[in-house]
């Protein structure tokens, strides 16, 4: 049997079930895992720490880096260190610390990517194939402002309306609310389509929606830690 080698990266977003890689090779897969689902700074902190932990079986790279969202590319937090060597079964501490300029207003969102680049391989058996598989933790980094109480339910919120075929949905609070991007209208439970899995705040966005009437829209919200939330039906103004 040819011997090869063959890397591969797999991006994981909070929410998403896990993903099977099926091979009839030996596969062998390296990743750096956070001890959370989401990652929050609260302002008035002015920092937070995250632990992640080296799964792969040898020495690791961990490269951490924050993404903006297409919305808001304001520099507001930076990370350090962001690359450390991890060994193996070993942790990181990770700092996140705010650098606004100004008070925050109301939540922001960002990405983080908590990336493993393994530092070398054992050696392959004769006869036997490996896959190394680089696994990407891609996760929400959300900043709170000081003085905003916690809530947990921001998505009860929204208001909803519908007007010539256009579903709008809109953001007053100052909350990031996060649901899925399928929402049905009801009672004949058509479907819309969000363009994406999150309403900012002072946000409206409006899609196509079927023809016909409808006094409800049900969504799927998400907690602050991108836990599933039981489905919410909100009324839709005319």
């Amino acid at each position: 049997m040819t011997k090869f080698f063959t890397s591969a990266r797999l991006l994981i977003h909070t929410g998403i079930g896990a993903l099977a890689l099926m091979l009839t090779s030996q596969a062998q897969a390296d990743g750096m895992v956070p001890d959370t689902s989401v990652v929050i700074v609260n302002e008035a902190d002015g920092e937070t720490s995250v632990s992640v932990t080296n799964t792969d079986p040898g020495l690791s790279l961990l490269h951490v880096t924050i993404e903006d969202i297409p919305e808001d590319s304001e520099a507001l937090v930076f990370v350090t260190p962001p690359l450390a060597r991890v060994e193996a079964s070993k942790t990181q501490l990770v700092r996140f610390i705010l650098q606004s300029e100004k008070p925050l207003l109301t939540q922001r969102l960002k990405r983080v990517i908590f990336e493993g680049i393994p530092q070398g391989k054992s050696p392959l058996q004769p006869g036997h194939a490996r896959v190394g598989v680089t696994v990407r933790q891609n996760l929400p980094l959300l900043l709170h402002p000081a003085g905003l109480a916690l809530n947990r339910t921001p998505w009860t919120d929204l208001q909803w309306s519908l007007k010539d075929d256009q579903l709008t949905v809109r953001n007053d609070t100052p909350y990031v609310v996060r649901l899925a991007q399928e929402v049905q209208l009801m009672p004949a439970a058509t479907q819309a389509m969000l363009p994406k899995t999150y309403v900012l705040p002072g946000e409206h966005i409006s899609v196509p929606a079927p023809a016909g009437a409808a006094t409800q829209v049900r969504f799927q919200p998400a907690t602050v830690y991108g836990f599933s939330a039981p489905a919410y039906d909100a009324p839709i103004s005319p």
